[in-house]
């Protein structure tokens, strides 16, 4: 089956390093929750809103170990007024025998905003 793991995470600035990072750092936790290979992969779409440009987010995932041939695309994100700044998403589509209910959508950063019903509630410490 394949199925589509959503991501999104924030930049605090218009930075090369900081939107690679950023990028990163998101790709990993969502590879690591869904418990991805590279070859589970079928694509990866990646978008930016229209104030960061400073560098292309597909890099990051360029940068893993064994990652360099899963297909990946960059794109704008439409600017709806009042829609979340500075915010990078993936559309990462995999196959998988998980459940569509099992699938770990990744939000960072600001992005938790986007899909606060995905959110998972924190553990307490006794």
């Amino acid at each position: 089956m394949m199925r589509g793991i959503r991501g999104a995470t924030t930049v605090k600035e218009n930075n090369e390093q900081e939107m690679i990072d950023c990028t990163e750092i998101l790709l990993k936790e969502m590879i690591e929750q869904n418990h991805l290979q590279p070859e589970d992969v079928c694509s990866v779409f990646i978008s930016v809103t229209n104030d960061i440009d400073a560098a292309f987010p597909a890099r990051a995932l360029r940068q893993l170990p064994g990652w360099e041939y899963v297909p990946v695309m960059c794109m704008s994100e439409i600017p709806v007024p009042g829609s979340l700044a500075q915010c990078i998403r993936v559309m990462m589509h995999v196959n998988t025998t998980a459940a569509q209910q099992e699938v770990q959508h990744i939000y960072l950063e600001e992005a938790v905003k986007l899909r606060p019903d995905l959110q998972k509630p924190s553990k307490t410490i006794s």
